[in-house]
């Protein structure tokens, strides 16, 4: 949909379908209300109360229901909203969501209802890739740094930076358009002013690593020899038993994997145990199969029995993991009192030592408190502001050479041209679409 099209009335069924204490029907547009009034029967509508009464289709009583009025410019999308809540279940909310586009309106595009809220200044572009971090969150820290993002901190921090570029480029176009009566900028000033700048991006961008672990997370694969116990840390680390254990060598045959929430979602690989000898052609297959992953890995988590302790086939394995970041795990620590620095003791079987490794894993993995990020960035957010940044160490050169301030002033509108597209205030239809198509159908 071409976003300067006359926006029409949309609807959609805003809560997951299924059996449920309570169902919502989403309706947005200026016929939003007439529509509710065709097949509600208390449409009396005040803001900022509910009316209560029955969805009918004619003389035919659908569900008793709850209305919310939400009147524009005051409401999500900043048009007239209408929010029907029905009781859970598949079929009543279908019911009332077929009578709602029978009446007028159409079914709402994936994150139609955010991207009319874009458009109509009720949040920038940053806020509308919030709700989506938000939506599919794998972890309840990065919900929580997503909503400082939906309340406009990263935005007032783009506006920030976005000013101190403006009154720059506003000093030199003066001094370029009316050098009678002001002087141009000195070229000390707008070496330092974009410094400043400079230094404002680069204090955002530091934390796009940590963004993105927090966003996509990482991937723990779990490697050793066959019988040391891989398979019951996988499971003592989830705390269910996901993973078969048998004292059979080679049970694990194909590789496990499992979410894991350490404060950043943590994606928990199971493999097959890896050796040389009394090899079938399944086991071997699986042993292709944890190398590879052993490869792919982020973090290695290399596991032998403390009760036999390194043996050459331990040792080949974790010569195979030296240059990969990795922790060194001593298992069936209960066995024996050999300790080695450097190296977890735990119990699988009976939990030793499982708390403590998940305290080293999470700070392996990202020894940041989320409660210290100002805000979170994502891959466009960090190319745009990468954009900016280099226009602006252009800009500076030219300055220390002293060019011409007519030619600095380019790199200094494409810098401002950058953060716009940041943003939102400079954007084209495909970037729009793209971002919203991410979206669930809905919000």
């Amino acid at each position: 949909m071409n976003i300067l099209d006359e926006f029409d009335t949309i609807t959609a069924i805003a809560t997951p379908i299924g059996t449920g204490g309570v169902g919502i029907i989403r309706i947005s547009g200026d016929k939003a209300f007439d529509i509710i009034k065709n097949i509600f029967t208390n449409p009396n509508f005040e803001p900022k109360k509910f009316n209560h009464g029955w969805i009918k289709d004619g003389k035919e009583k659908i569900d008793e229901v709850i209305v919310l009025p939400f009147f524009a410019p005051n409401s999500y999308t900043g048009e007239d909203v209408a929010e029907i809540q029905c009781h859970g279940g598949v079929n009543v909310v279908k019911n009332i969501l077929n009578l709602v586009l029978k009446n007028g309106a159409r079914l709402a595009e994936r994150g139609e209802f955010t991207k009319r809220a874009f458009l109509n200044k009720r949040m920038d572009l940053s806020q509308a890739e919030a709700v989506a971090d938000i939506i599919h969150s794998k972890t309840s820290d990065f919900a929580k740094i997503s909503t400082k993002n939906l309340s406009g901190v990263l935005k007032e921090k783009i506006s920030e930076i976005r000013n101190d570029i403006f009154e720059v480029l506003s000093k030199i176009t003066a001094g370029i358009d009316f050098p009678e009566d002001v002087l141009e900028p000195d070229y000390d000033y707008l070496i330092d002013s974009f410094q400043a700048i400079k230094d404002s991006i680069n204090k955002i961008l530091s934390g796009a690593n940590t963004s993105n672990i927090f966003r996509q997370g990482i991937s723990v694969a779990i490697v050793g020899k066959p019988n040391v116990g891989k398979s019951s840390l996988f499971n003592a680390l989830l705390s269910l038993n996901r993973a078969i254990v048998t004292d059979i060598a080679g049970t694990t045959r194909d590789i496990l994997r499992e979410t894991l929430d350490l404060g950043v979602p943590v994606t928990l690989i199971d493999t097959a145990g890896i050796r040389n000898e009394g090899v079938n052609k399944v086991e071997e297959i699986g042993i292709e199969y944890s190398k590879q992953s052993l490869s792919e890995a982020d973090l290695v988590l290399f596991i032998y029995d403390a009760k036999e302790g390194l043996k050459s086939e331990d040792e080949e394995i974790l010569n195979m993991v030296k240059d990969k970041k990795h922790i060194v795990i001593a298992n069936k620590c209960d066995l024996s009192e050999t300790r080695t620095s450097g190296t977890i003791y735990i119990s699988a079987l009976n939990g030793d030592g499982i708390a403590e490794l998940k305290q080293t894993l999470t700070k392996t993995v990202c020894d940041i408190n989320p409660e210290d990020l100002e805000f979170v960035t994502n891959t466009r957010q960090q190319e745009c502001l990468n954009k900016a940044k280099t226009s602006i160490e252009q800009a500076m050169v030219a300055a220390q050479l002293h060019e011409l301030q007519d030619l600095i002033s380019i790199d200094v509108k494409s810098a401002l041209l950058a953060l716009d597209e940041l943003t939102g205030e400079l954007i084209t239809d495909d970037i729009l679409n793209n971002i919203f198509d991410h979206f669930c159908i809905g919000k």
